[in-house]
């Protein structure tokens, strides 16, 4: 998987990526158009039960990262480049629940390339920075 959205990877070389979220007690307004509010902890109500938010976390999705705690999802995200279906929240044969919102529609080359790169201690060896995503 690709993982992003961690404000402390900005910098390339800090031991805080991965571990990073946006600031409490803020808003924003999600593409529903409605404003959410996130908890003290910066983190956001999970996107889980529901029929029609039951997607699997197969190649191609963009799921919620998490510390695997119900809503303690924040900034971060993965993209998937396999199946992942036991990150599912609703699989019931493992504890996460990473809830999928998105799947790349254009581009998911680039997204394999991103994943077959050289790494040094699960980072990429070369920083790779992503400079926009848009999710319609």
């Amino acid at each position: 998987m690709n993982q992003f959205g961690c404000p402390h990877a900005r910098d390339p070389k800090s031991g805080r990526s991965g571990t990073g979220g946006p600031k409490g007690n803020t808003q924003f307004q999600g593409c529903d158009g409605r404003v959410y509010k996130r908890n003290q902890g910066g983190n956001i109500p999970d996107e889980i039960g529901q029929p029609h938010q039951r997607i699997t976390n197969s190649p191609g999705t963009l799921s919620m990262a998490n510390t695997g705690q119900p809503q303690s999802g924040g900034s971060q995200f993965f993209i998937n480049v396999a199946d992942n279906s036991n990150l599912d929240w609703f699989d019931r044969s493992s504890q996460s629940a990473h809830p999928v919102f998105a799947k790349v529609v254009d581009g998911y080359d680039l997204v394999q390339k991103i994943s077959n790169v050289r790494t040094v201690n699960d980072n990429p060896a070369v920083p790779i920075q992503m400079i926009s995503i848009r999710v319609q």
